[in-house]
């Protein structure tokens, strides 16, 4: 039996990575589909559904033995139940974001993600920042500063968006548990408050799940495995292509958002808000060249010392 030679599984990554990006990127072109169920029920009901569907996989992909170790790590239980929530505000506030005609600023909150997590490692962590990385955060700062002029408020979806997925990430590092069965514990937590929730709406007539014919129901159900599909392509993605390459694919998704925003959703861009995304995205390129560069330094003077030894 012949092992994938390295070109092959590099290239098989990408493509996870790619799709992986791409189903993230469109997923404001799904929700629009549930209507007209309220942003809480849509949350509702993906928590739930996802349950399913992440509880079928940990048992068709095995990993039925590492979801039992998990459960009997009071610490990782703990990790867990953070991540659950943060994730859950995140879910929340893209889902809000989309059915009130804010892709836009959604789009927004992933496009600054990266810079919100370097910051959070300073913050919590103790990390350092080099000089190229603190001008970066400084010219997102000022980004900041001429969306809020331009909204008249704070964009607020957009920075709770990028803090919880920051929180997420972090948490979910610490953890440094499997994505399949770490899913599927979270996705069990918020369970009960999702099942009461959907209990609520039916008991007060306000259930939208089954009253809109079979196609709406079938489209509800799929959010389960529209959960879990880029989930797993990002996984294997993870474990094929170098960390670099993965950070630059990251930006695919809001890339996506954005020109939803602009061409199928026909959201408003005036010349201040135009400013305020350049200069993130100018904040993003410094940050990147200089995450390349420092990659590429790193491994030259990795090769010289092997070299010399």
């Amino acid at each position: 039996m012949t092992s994938t030679p390295p070109a092959s599984r590099a290239g098989a990554g990408l493509a996870m990575g790619v799709g992986a990006y791409t189903l993230w990127g469109v997923f404001p072109l799904y929700f629009p589909l549930l209507e007209p169920a309220g942003p809480a029920e849509i949350l509702a009901q993906r928590v739930l559904w996802s349950t399913v569907v992440m509880g079928l996989l940990v048992v068709l992909l095995r990993r039925t033995t590492q979801l039992r170790a998990l459960l009997r790590s009071r610490r990782l239980l703990v990790l867990l139940t953070v991540a659950a929530l943060t994730i859950s505000v995140n879910w929340g506030m893209f889902i809000f974001g989309v059915s009130t005609g804010r892709v836009l600023e959604v789009s927004l909150g992933y496009f600054v993600n990266p810079l919100v997590t370097v910051m959070m490692g300073v913050l919590l962590l103790g990390e350092r920042l080099r000089r190229a990385q603190w001008v970066a955060v400084g010219v997102a700062a000022v980004a900041v500063v001429v969306l809020t002029l331009d909204y008249g408020r704070l964009p607020w979806v957009a920075l709770l968006l990028a803090f919880s997925f920051g929180t997420y990430g972090l948490v979910k590092k610490t953890a440094d548990v499997g994505a399949v069965e770490s899913l599927a514990v979270e996705t069990t937590l918020l369970a009960p408050l999702a099942a009461a929730y959907v209990a609520w709406l039916a008991a007060t007539g306000g259930l939208v799940f089954g009253t809109q014919g079979t196609g709406h129901a079938v489209v509800f159900a799929a959010s389960g495995i529209i959960t879990a599909v880029p989930l797993i392509l990002f996984g294997g993605a993870a474990t094929r292509v170098p960390m670099v390459a993965l950070g630059l694919l990251q930006y695919l998704a809001p890339t996506f958002q954005f020109v939803l925003a602009l061409t199928y959703f026909g959201e408003h861009m005036p010349a201040t808000r135009w400013i305020g995304f350049v200069l993130v995205w100018v904040a993003l390129a410094l940050f990147t060249a200089e995450m390349v560069t420092h990659r590429r330094r790193q491994l030259r003077l990795a090769t010289r010392a092997s070299t010399a030894t």
